[in-house]
């Protein structure tokens, strides 16, 4: 901690004396990209191998799916089939929303986390364990709640299969994924967070915007009959205090430090990051 306050009064010291700042390279680039990915990779087929041991749980799959959807009404929330029909009526939608549920989810993820890792160092290590926090959380909720999401049941449209866009298959032993695994919806919940990561590492006025990933996402995940609401609302509670934990820190800093200091520190966190590294 005190290395790290240094760090931050010799930044301070060199803007006000106007001096120019020196940014070393760092070594060893490569190597850290691909001792973080393989970790990705490990956590992200420990997950998979989850998905798997759990997939057997069809009959009661199903029982929560009903009682799911009796929960939604009681709610008040609006019927996720009538949402459905609704969007199957404009053209060329249903498509679109097929292929950004394919190829949108983990693609950019994982192109977030790899810029992270290169431009927001310090940024990226909160990213990585909250994300993995989620994941982890929301094996154990696929284990302990096995779902049949909509497209499985009656009053919805699998517009995968209608469409012969489908990446699970037309039967739930297709693939190898667990198609019971709808509690939570990961693809709302990774949303989510990867919208707040790029919101706190950019600083242009516009990134407010990347909350239209989730928002888009949710959606995408309604109309294609994949999740429920309540799927994709539980992701976000579960998200919600993991990015605070694992922010934490940031917290403590800027809470010791002077005033109007965290917005001088945001504009160099590539500078505060190498120096800090070269001070432990």
């Amino acid at each position: 901690m005190r290395a790290e306050k240094g760090v931050l009064v010799a930044q301070l010291t060199l803007e006000r004396v106007e001096q120019p700042v020196v940014v070393r390279p760092r070594t060893g680039g490569g190597r850290r990209i691909v001792r973080e990915v393989g970790l990705l990779a490990v956590l992200f087929g420990a997950y998979n191998l989850g998905r798997f041991l759990s997939a057997d749980h069809a009959g009661s799959a199903y029982r929560h799916a009903d009682k799911l959807i009796g929960w939604e009404a009681w709610l008040g929330l609006p019927s996720e089939a009538t949402v459905q029909q609704q969007a199957l009526q404009i053209p060329g939608l249903a498509e679109a929303a097929n292929v950004f549920y394919a190829s949108v989810h983990f693609p950019l993820t994982a192109a977030v986390l790899v810029w992270l890792m290169i431009r927001r160092p310090a940024e990226y290590g909160k990213a990585r364990w909250a994300l993995a926090a989620l994941t982890g959380l929301a094996l154990v909720g696929h284990m302990f709640f096995p779902l049949a999401p909509p497209r499985m049941m009656p009053g919805w449209v699998d517009t995968g299969v209608l469409l012969g866009q489908s990446v699970y298959g037309p039967t739930t032993d297709s693939g190898v994924a667990n198609q019971f695994a709808a509690m939570p919806s990961l693809h709302v919940g990774w949303a989510f967070m990867v919208a707040v990561f790029l919101i706190r590492a950019t600083h242009s006025r516009w990134r407010w915007l990347w909350m239209a990933h989730p928002v888009l996402t949710f959606a995408v995940v309604v109309v294609t009959a994949n999740h429920y609401w309540l799927d994709g609302l539980v992701a976000i509670a579960l998200a919600l205090p993991l990015l605070l934990v694992f922010d934490a820190g940031r917290v403590r800093r800027l809470k010791n430090a002077p005033a109007g200091f965290d917005q001088r520190l945001d504009k160099v966190p590539a500078v505060a990051s190498s120096s800090s590294a070269r001070t432990r």
